[in-house]
């Protein structure tokens, strides 16, 4: 059902069984993907692509990055199935800088006036509470919760299954499940809880225990990978941490010294 007073764009890919609400604007080169709810004073323009189930709250607007070196270019947004996006959040497609793109996974929640900024990743599963801003080309994996009135910095990565306390300034690369808070974010351990609700084997969770006290023994941490025994490489949890830390990046990774 498309409310009478929406203003949608004759271009527009709208699909089947797709709800528009009062006052909505849709813009051209915008698709909205089947059974999506779009409520009422939502703003979508731009090269834009909005899978299945997604329903999308009142006062949302999806619109050009807020990147001062924007000038119109062709990018675009991608975002998956089965999001919720609250009250008053702001997405923004990428810039040419950034790759050109930003990119939303499936089920996830976006909490009232959280935002989503220019050629950001967000995986799967995430959940981004009330007043958060991700700053531009930050990366967010599968399974990650940033509390509440937290700030991602631009470029920063957040590992899977990462837990970021509430009023958290993310500075720092955050490890695959690694809990982090403060002011400016320091490392805290790791989300036992998360890794047991997720069903992972003990004896990998107990490893990557261990390993986590041998690499964050000192601050000198690539040392610290490199005198890893055997065992520890073995173990899958401990391996994605290792190649979360050692891959290229723009920020410094997230210790319990930071």
């Amino acid at each position: 059902m498309i409310d009478k007073t929406a203003i949608i764009n004759k271009d527009a890919r709208i699909h089947e069984g797709v709800k528009i609400g009062p006052y909505t604007v849709i813009g051209p080169n915008v698709e909205i993907g089947e059974n999506t709810e779009i409520q009422s004073h939502v703003s979508i323009t731009g090269n834009i692509k909005i899978g299945k189930w997604n329903k999308i709250y009142p006062f949302v607007s999806i619109n050009d990055p807020q990147d001062l070196k924007y000038n119109g270019e062709e990018t675009s947004l991608v975002i998956g199935d089965n999001n919720k996006i609250r009250e008053y959040v702001t997405i923004n497609p990428g810039t040419i800088g950034g790759g050109g793109k930003t990119i939303i996974g499936n089920n996830c929640l976006f909490m009232i006036s959280s935002h989503i900024a220019h050629d950001c990743q967000v995986g799967n599963n995430v959940i981004i509470a009330n007043n958060v801003p991700l700053g531009g080309h930050a990366i967010i994996e599968d399974n990650v919760v940033i509390g509440g009135n937290s700030a991602v910095q631009q470029f920063t990565r957040i590992g899977k299954m990462a837990m970021i306390g509430g009023m958290t300034g993310v500075l720092h690369d955050v490890i695959p499940y690694g809990l982090s808070t403060g002011n400016r974010n320091s490392l805290q351990g790791l989300n036992l809880i998360g890794l047991r609700r997720a069903k992972f084997e003990n004896k990998d969770i107990l490893g990557l225990s261990e390993a986590y006290k041998e690499i964050f023994a000192t601050k000198k941490v690539n040392e610290n990978i490199s005198k890893l025994n055997g065992s520890f490489h073995e173990n899958p949890l401990v391996k994605e941490v290792i190649e979360f830390i050692i891959k290229d990046k723009k920020r410094s990774i997230c210790t319990p010294f930071s």
